[in-house]
């Protein structure tokens, strides 16, 4: 079959919107914190959701797993925890769904399941993005040892995601829309009704295919061959 080009499109953002999302959750870069004091200067500190690593730009040198239970103690890092999560899981559901009415297998696709599993893709991408904005809302506020904060590449991923969740999601809700299944509307066929032979009227049935038979044989008459070797003998009247 032929999928829909709204399907496509959404089947298509969905996992690339989720793996961006499970990046910008698992990776220690939400935020990052430069010219810390009593520390190097080409120190930079960068934290996550779920660990905090040290940076040193000139030898590229690496250090994670750093304590700070201030930062992670802070309400939107627990919060953030449980909707980048909850997003991650209800996002692979809703590809199930959305995968299970899209049927590529099969001549038609469910658009109600589908639709659904756009709406559940939707659900998931304002999941994510929930968290993002309130973080980089208050980013500066949140305890540092620093007051040089910047924006880490995980706000970045996790907001492109979210957004291609979205998008994804809410073309792909078009679905629950009983006009765009696909099918065309019925027309309604009248029924003219046929004279029959045996009618009121004076005049014979007279069909077309009799026409055709009653010319053709006229034709093969005056197709006959005509003796021209056998000589008539002339009679008075031709004198």
């Amino acid at each position: 079959m032929r999928t829909p080009g709204i399907f496509i499109f959404g089947m298509v953002l969905a996992p690339c919107g989720w793996l961006l999302e499970l990046v910008s959750t698992v990776a220690p870069g939400w935020r990052t914190i430069n010219n810390i004091p009593g520390e190097s200067i080409d120190l930079v500190l960068q934290q996550g959701l779920w660990d905090i690593c040290k940076t040193f730009s000139s030898t590229r040198d690496i250090q994670c797993n750093q304590p700070d239970t201030q930062y992670f103690g802070a309400q939107i890092i627990q919060i953030a925890r449980g909707l980048m999560l909850a997003s991650l899981i209800l996002n692979a559901i809703a590809f199930g769904v959305a995968t299970a009415g899209v049927r590529c297998w099969t001549d038609k696709p469910h658009w109600t399941v589908a639709g659904v599993g756009g709406v559940l893709i939707f659900i998931s991408g304002v999941l994510t993005i929930i968290p993002v904005a309130w973080y980089t809302h208050i980013m500066t506020t949140i305890f540092s040892t620093s007051s040089d904060i910047r924006v880490g590449y995980c706000l970045v991923l996790g907001f492109i995601g979210g957004c291609m969740e979205v998008l994804g999601g809410l073309v792909m809700s078009i679905g629950l829309c009983r006009r765009c299944d696909g099918r065309k509307p019925m027309t309604d066929t009248r029924r003219v009704p046929v004279p029959s032979v045996i009618s009121g009227s004076s005049v014979p049935y007279y069909s077309k295919q009799t026409e055709m038979d009653l010319t053709r044989a006229k034709t093969q008459q005056d197709r006959r061959p005509v003796n021209t070797t056998t000589r008539a003998r002339p009679y008075d009247s031709d004198l």
